[in-house]
């Protein structure tokens, strides 16, 4: 163990659970009523709050990465907002990787929780108003339990995917030690290094993660089941 994973390595481990747990939890807490709403609404701007939702899909990490950088340093409007409120400036600290995480991984928590809510059938809804149950009853207990698998699927994308990320991380975060150093910069700075004895532990630990990871989703996945 000690040939493949240094200390720096454990370190870099460890900061990355702890970054993807924590971005997992707020994305589930904000992508929830945001993926209800465009579940349901008929608003002529679901299109456009939708396709704001996918833009870190199809823009590349260091575009993203870019625009959060200007966006959260001290003449950006976030800044701007962080400085007045006494918190500094985010970029290159771990607040700040949360933030740009939470946006460049908000689509694959969002979707899997809106397909859940568009397949929940309109008459169940509708059956539980008949008997009066208030809008919060009827999502408690008519909707979070029929769309549990979306659930799992959000939490297992949401997760797997900041841990993987990599171009927006090293434009917000940078490569600082035990603070913005994650997994990807690490194996990074290996490779850089001529190290490839630790890049292939940690790599081969990625990979692992990663067929671990759809391993779960095609086996708990009802629909990929009854395909």
């Amino acid at each position: 163990m000690d040939s493949y994973l240094s200390a720096g390595d454990i370190s870099a481990i460890g900061l990355t659970i702890k970054l993807a747990t924590l971005v997992t939890l707020i994305l589930l807490v904000v992508g929830t009523p945001l993926a209800w709403w465009l579940a349901r609404t008929r608003s002529c701007l679901k299109g456009a709050v939708g396709a704001v939702v996918a833009l870190p899909i199809v823009l590349p990490p260091t575009v993203l990465g870019f625009y959060l950088l200007v966006a959260m340093g001290p003449r950006g409007p976030l800044g701007q907002l962080t400085q007045s409120l006494g918190l500094g400036v985010l970029p290159f600290s771990f607040p700040g990787l949360v933030f740009a995480s939470v946006f460049y991984s908000l689509p694959f928590v969002v979707q899997p929780l809106q397909n859940a809510f568009e397949s929940i059938p309109e008459r169940l809804l509708e059956t539980a108003s008949t008997l009066r149950a208030s809008p919060f009853d009827r999502f408690f207990s008519v909707v979070l339990p029929l769309a549990k698998p979306g659930y799992l699927t959000a939490m297992v994308l949401g997760f797997a995917h900041t841990v993987g990320e990599f171009g927006v991380v090293l434009m917000i975060g940078g490569n600082i030690p035990e603070q913005t150093r994650v997994v990807s910069i690490q194996i990074y700075d290996h490779v850089e290094a001529m190290d490839y004895a630790h890049a292939h532990g940690l790599s081969a630990g990625m990979v692992a993660f990663s067929f671990v990871v759809l391993l779960v989703l095609y086996t708990l996945n009802p629909t990929g089941r009854r395909k």
